[in-house]
């Protein structure tokens, strides 16, 4: 199994920083006994590994070798490697530069690296389906028409992803991704069919969902919190001293 993280964006909506926006702490964690603070993508990359993730691909702009130090320094039951995504062309577009190394393997996680989102293991609902070809971890949100909002029938399978739809139908988006390494590669097939035109995940789940392929959605989501704000980072600041205690270091 392996993750994608789609981490070569500019984080323009919260800049200026003075590191890449995946490195923004938000809570903290104990390491050898001394509490640091967390990044924000340790979050993600914690989730991951904890679904059973091997490999965990970065996709960085060339900018961001700050990522890669901040991840050296640490150990983890994954290999992290990066990819680079040259020009900012969309999450289509940087997701889709990991797809070589997504070919042996029979799982792909995908996840965004400036959220936080609970329960930790939402994860295992969504890999828990057989013979689906891509499920979303779906949250609810009270603003959906910032997001991907995803409608779905009553068994569960996608109707529509709506993008960023002022008048969503549904207040649950996705979150996070799980699809089949072969679906993976289908995806990017269609991508490219195309012409590489969509920007946006949510659009091309449409095509794909459009196409006869199975897309299903597993309401298993709590709390969904987007950092790449400075009123989402505030509020997951406040989230975590309110639900995540500070481990006292012995």
């Amino acid at each position: 199994m392996i993750g994608i993280i789609p981490a070569a964006g500019a984080g323009q909506r919260i800049q200026p920083l003075g590191c890449s926006k995946e490195l923004l702490p938000v809570g903290s964690h104990v390491i050898n006994g001394v509490e640091r603070p967390k990044a924000v993508s340790e979050y993600l990359v914690e989730r991951m590994i904890a679904a059973g993730a091997e490999q965990i691909c970065m996709v960085i702009s060339a900018e961001k070798a700050d990522i890669i130090r901040y991840f050296a320094e640490q150990n983890y039951a994954a290999e992290i490697f990066y990819v680079v995504q040259r020009k900012p062309k969309g999450l289509c577009d940087a997701l889709f530069r990991a797809e070589p190394f997504v070919r042996s393997h029979e799982q792909v996680l995908i996840g965004l690296p400036d959220t936080i989102w609970f329960p930790e293991n939402a994860y295992l609902p969504a890999l828990d389906l057989e013979q689906t070809d891509v499920n979303l971890v779906l949250f609810p949100v009270s603003n959906p028409a910032a997001f991907d909002a995803v409608v779905c029938d009553d068994q569960g399978y996608v109707r529509e992803v709506q993008v960023k739809t002022s008048a969503a139908a549904s207040n649950w988006i996705w979150g996070a991704v799980t699809a089949t390494g072969d679906s993976f590669h289908r995806l990017k097939l269609l991508w490219e069919s195309r012409h590489r035109n969509d920007e946006y995940l949510g659009d091309l789940l449409n095509a794909f969902i459009a196409a006869g392929n199975v897309v299903r959605g597993r309401h298993c989501g709590e709390v969904y919190m987007d950092v790449g704000t400075l009123d989402g980072y505030r509020k997951a600041q406040d989230y975590l001293r309110a639900n995540r205690p500070v481990v006292q270091a012995a």
